[in-house]
């Protein structure tokens, strides 16, 4: 058993925290062969996303609780067996409404990952070093989306794309062995919370009453949407209308990623030196910017590679150093209920990142333009909720 401080336990908890970007990210490739094997259009599929996004935003509200009340192992571990059980429900659909359901399932699973993740940090580490951790943990995440769906893309055109959700479920097997066997529990029994509805009530009620709760949620949640444009709409960009064959997709996307680490690695080493709310500001400018010259550049006609990809990985330099003080902000007031803060985090974001999905399945006119407006749009809503909420009710060490 791997002690609480020990370094490694970092890397575990990246490996835990990875299965929701990879449950994501793994089979974007394969999503317009999917609408051809099972006979249905971009929106339907697309939806599948958003689907997983919906059942992790409610589950969240479920587990996080749970692990406060009986600790994070076993809610982690509850969720894994279940994750692994849908993944393999999903690789055996014969249609699109099965693969949804099966989705819902996977997601209801996945959702104890990041969640319980987050606030494992939260029950080891102070909030100043918590935001370090969130980045240095983010940035080692994010191997797993840059790998993905070059992954993703292989299996395709060797096994098809049931042999992706294959693969996912012999991953979260895998960390059920991992987690069960060296995890310690990170929750001490003297912070457990009893489980009952009024105490969870008040707990949400109470998280749902701090401005800076919601200041940083609901940026994070902006940001978040942002990039969930670009996750649900670039297969039918960049497959469908630009051309890009489906086993080369990941290396747009995984150049995607690589703005996000980027991101990441400056907001550990600008930590040492500035604010969390300074590093803060520099996102946002950061996303905003981009993200409406990526727009402006679909309005005007221009249709090129380039003009979508270039900014959309600055968009992610900025969503690198703003996700990690979001992350941190949000849970700073919480130390005794930081599995119910985390699952009311989660909720927002994931809710927003849903509705960002749809919009952009349900708009989709065969180019680049409804994702585009949409991640401008996500780019300035983080930049109007940090200047009206959580600019005026810092965390505290955060200014």
């Amino acid at each position: 058993m791997l002690k609480p401080d020990s370094p490694r336990v970092i890397l575990l908890l990246a490996a835990v925290v990875a299965l929701g970007p990879l449950a994501t990210d793994m089979y974007l490739p394969a999503m317009p062969s999917m609408g051809q094997a099972l006979g249905a259009g971009a929106g339907e599929i697309q939806l599948t996303l958003s689907v997983y996004m919906a059942g992790f935003a409610l589950a969240q509200l479920i587990c996080g609780p749970l692990a406060d009340r009986f600790g994070r192992k076993p809610i982690l571990l509850g969720g894994f067996v279940l994750f692994t059980a849908a993944s393999i429900g999903c690789a055996l659909s014969d249609g699109v409404e099965t693969l949804l359901v099966f989705r819902f399932l996977q997601a209801l699973g996945g959702s104890t990952g990041p969640v319980l993740g987050r606030a494992a940090v939260r029950d080891l580490y102070p909030p100043g070093d918590a935001a370090r951790v969130m980045a240095l943990l983010a940035s080692i995440m994010a191997l797993a989306p840059a790998v993905a769906p070059l992954i993703g893309g292989a299996l395709l055109l060797v096994a098809g794309w049931e042999s992706i959700f294959l693969l996912l479920a012999g991953y979260s097997a895998l960390m059920v062995l991992i987690i069960a066997l060296v995890l310690p529990e990170p929750l001490p029994p003297e912070r457990r919370q009893p489980l009952n509805p009024g105490r969870l009530f008040g707990n949400y009620r109470a998280i749902l009453s701090s401005p800076t709760f919601l200041g940083y949620a609901f940026t994070n949640a902006c940001v978040f949407a942002g990039l969930f444009a670009f996750l649900s709409g670039s297969p039918f960009v960049l497959i469908d209308f630009l051309g890009v064959r489906p086993e080369h997709y990941g290396l747009y996307f995984a150049a995607s990623v690589g703005g996000f680490i980027t991101g990441n690695l400056m907001a550990v080493r600008l930590g040492r030196r500035r604010k969390p709310n300074q590093m803060l500001r520099l996102g946002l400018y950061t996303t905003t910017l981009s993200g409406c010259v990526m727009a402006g550049l679909a309005l005007a006609g221009v249709f090129t590679i380039p003009a979508l990809m270039v900014p959309q990985i600055v968009f992610m330099v900025g969503v690198g150093l703003t996700l990690p003080q979001t992350m941190a902000g949000a849970l700073a007031n919480f130390p005794q209920m930081a599995g119910s803060a985390s699952a009311m985090f989660g909720f927002i974001q994931m809710t927003l990142a849903a509705l960002a999905g749809m919009l952009v399945g349900q708009l989709h006119t065969g180019t680049s333009l409804s994702m585009t407006l949409v991640i401008a749009g996500a780019g300035i809503g983080a930049a109007a909720s940090h200047h009206f909420l959580s600019r005026h009710h810092p965390a505290p060490g955060f200014v």
